[in-house]
């Protein structure tokens, strides 16, 4: 049971802020002694250094990524924040170092996790249990997920917190920020400050488990009518607000629906497209982290089963009313109200010059939705044709204005849940199903 990578090698997690802030420093000097040190082989060839090449060379983009993937938390968490609103405008460079930091999973050793355990349960709790695999499941950038079983029969997944993580935030993601800014690989516009603020908030969010565990549970409740769903029970007596202790449930990677029928594939990538409305315009709570492995599929019972709850949060209501809104305009193909929604949403800020360019963009976008034939995700044509458009608006000096990160976090799910459609090869109609959004407020 998982929502993030498999775990790769064991690799202890600096926990103090002192050595945190070390460990960033001792990057950063290094990196600049490698610069320095090609800046003169190519002075001393008559070349002209150029800093932006000597910078990301192929050694230095792999420290990077190393050393912020080994400090996991706030590193982990901005790579995220930047990356599900920068798309294709991010230099290659930067996306290459966001790439890899999702892809890293490295994990405690053995007695950093026990230390951490004995601190949370006290010396002694390894008697509870029949057995406890020391090797992770899991492995992701608050923590590590466990599977054990407890002397009463329980078959429970447990997630460790990786420790100094909870009381660094603030610093760490200071001096992430200060890297960031330093390497001048942010595009030109690109305002960090906000999703500073964001991520110091979130990660706090996110390293609170009791919350977690009642955000799992409030998704049980409000699930209860959806038997094609399956969500681990919070076991409440092995948690703290450091270790998440829930219920064991089986299940392959949500992509190995991709081996099935057409019609299990369209049936799995239509519920997950169908509970994304459901949060955004029913229940007025998502759970914003879209990443592939927070699903799992039980070929059994053609259950899905949904993990991670860290990142759930409630929807400002009206962000949701305007998402309908913008709904409402694009099935009707309405330029001007679509316009109007937009500036509403603060996606385009009013009298933008580049307004109409983007309304085009959306109106392309339903014009694909709202056709009489299914949608074809595996078909590339309109991603290209908006990505080329995309390139083309910042090519000519667009700097889009700062959304309301609501916003943002309802671009990163539905954006998750049409690439995983992709990824599956659904074929499926859309048009009722947005219908059905803009009807309920009616209703």
């Amino acid at each position: 049971m998982s929502g993030d990578k498999t775990p790769s090698r064991p690799v202890p997690i600096p926990s103090g802020r002192v050595g945190r802030a070390l460990r960033l420093g001792g990057m950063a000097a290094g990196i600049a002694g490698n610069m320095a040190l090609g800046a003169l082989g190519e002075a001393g060839r008559g070349s002209r250094p150029e800093m932006r090449r000597l910078l990301m060379t192929p050694g230095n983009l792999s420290r990077v990524a190393s050393e912020l993937a080994r400090m996991r938390g706030a590193a982990m968490k901005m790579g995220q924040l930047i990356s599900m609103d920068s798309g294709e405008v991010l230099p290659p460079e930067l996306a290459e170092i966001l790439a890899r930091l999702r892809d890293q999973a490295d994990f405690m050793p053995p007695k950093q996790l026990r230390d951490v355990l004995d601190g949370q349960w006290g010396p002694g709790w390894r008697r509870a249990f029949r057995t406890f695999d020391v090797r992770p499941v899991a492995a992701a950038s608050i923590g590590q997920v466990h599977r054990g079983e407890l002397q009463d029969g329980r078959e429970v997944a447990i997630k460790v917190q990786y420790p100094g993580v909870a009381r660094s935030i603030d610093s760490d993601v200071t001096n992430v920020g200060a890297l960031l800014n330093l390497s001048g690989l942010l595009p030109k516009g690109f305002e960090l400050a906000p999703y500073l603020d964001e991520a110091r908030r979130q990660l706090h969010e996110e390293t609170d488990y009791a919350r977690e565990g009642a955000q799992m549970r409030r998704f049980s409740e409000l699930l209860a009518d959806a038997p094609g769903f399956v969500l681990p029970e919070w076991h409440e007596d092995w948690s703290t607000p450091r270790v998440l202790c829930m219920s064991w449930l089986d299940g392959q990677p949500i992509e190995a629906v991709a081996e099935t029928s057409q019609a299990e594939r369209d049936r799995v990538a239509a519920a997950l497209i169908d509970l994304s409305l459901r949060e955004i315009f029913q229940f007025g709570l998502t759970q914003s982290d879209p990443n592939f492995a927070n699903y799992r599929y039980q070929p059994e019972t053609r259950r899905i089963v949904l993990l991670d709850f860290g990142a759930a949060r409630s929807l400002d209501a009206e962000v949701v009313s305007e998402g309908r809104a913008l709904l409402k305009a694009g099935l009707e193909d309405d330029p001007d109200a679509i316009l109007s929604a937009l500036v509403e949403l603060g996606i385009v800020a009013a009298g933008d010059r580049f307004g109409p360019d983007i309304t085009g963009m959306v109106r392309r976008l339903f014009d694909a939705l709202r056709g009489p034939e299914p949608y074809d995700f595996a078909d590339r044509d309109l991603r290209d044709r908006l990505r080329a458009d995309g390139i083309a608006l910042a090519e000519a000096g667009y700097c889009p204005p700062e959304p309301p990160m609501d916003v943002l976090y309802l671009q990163r799910k539905l954006g998750g849940m049409s690439l995983l459609a992709t990824r599956l090869g659904a074929v499926l109609p859309l048009r009722d199903r947005l219908a059905d959004c803009v009807a309920s407020e009616e209703r």
